[in-house]
């Protein structure tokens, strides 16, 4: 069974965490087009109260294009969503694992896209806290 996430645990604040995320994942080419903030968010939707959390959804546009020219609905797995969530002192942050796209499409080209894609995903993870980076 396929991994859902590419993940690693840090032992910095939680606003350093987002910052070094969002640097690593811009130096392999992905940038940042949504920002969720779940803990505002279900404060003030619903009054309940979670850890800090939010979701960065990141794109790699070329590798977003190769993935949706091998299936169109790929689209509905996009962009790679990045959870950056405090838990304790530490943070932890998780990239959503590309070869989840495999398992759903065995469109011809798109293993390969997922590949690179996880790639990517993993160098920036690792930047963050190589030691404790697993997949």
């Amino acid at each position: 069974m396929t991994e859902l996430a590419i993940s690693t645990r840090v032992e910095t604040t939680f606003e350093d965490t987002v910052e070094a995320t969002r640097k690593a994942l811009s130096e392999q080419g992905f940038g940042i087009l949504t920002e969720i903030d779940m803990q505002s968010t279900l404060k003030s939707k619903i009054d309940a109260d979670i850890e800090r959390y939010v979701i960065l959804g990141a794109c790699n546009p070329r590798l977003a294009k190769g993935a949706i020219d091998a299936d169109r609905q790929v689209g509905l797995l996009l962009p790679c969503n990045v959870v950056v969530r405090a838990d304790g002192g530490s943070t932890i942050v998780e990239a959503m694992n590309p070869q989840v796209m495999v398992g759903m499409s065995d469109a011809p080209g798109l293993a390969d896209v997922a590949d690179e894609a996880t790639a990517l995903l993993q160098a920036a993870i690792m930047t963050l806290d190589g030691e404790n980076a697993i997949s």
